[in-house]
């Protein structure tokens, strides 16, 4: 399973970036193969659209999952039409290491 993490930078020491649309980063995840990959957000500065614009970027990468601190209520729905399940992870001191760690187990 594909598994999207937002984060604040890139690299496995980063912490995850509360922001779903406008994070700085997408970390994408393989359960099964156990690679990692790091997409820059090109939207994350866009004046209107970026959630949505968010979506296509991660939902192209065929996850089954994002992970972020929070949603906008149209992302919400967007999400839910494409069967991506949504985690919120209200910690904001977590790292992607620490998130990986948790979805090996």
């Amino acid at each position: 399973m594909r598994v999207a993490i937002t984060s604040k930078g890139n690299n496995l020491d980063s912490l995850l970036d509360e922001r779903f649309g406008r994070c700085s980063w997408f970390v994408v995840y393989d359960t099964d193969s156990g690679s990692t990959e790091f997409i820059p957000n090109p939207h994350k500065d866009a004046e209107e659209g970026a959630g949505p614009a968010a979506v296509e970027l991660i939902a192209s990468r065929k996850v089954e999952k994002i992970i972020s601190g929070e949603f906008g209520l149209k992302i919400k729905h967007l999400l839910d039409s494409l069967k991506i399940q949504m985690i919120v992870v209200k910690r904001q001191d977590q790292t992607i290491k620490a998130l990986i760690d948790i979805l090996q187990h």
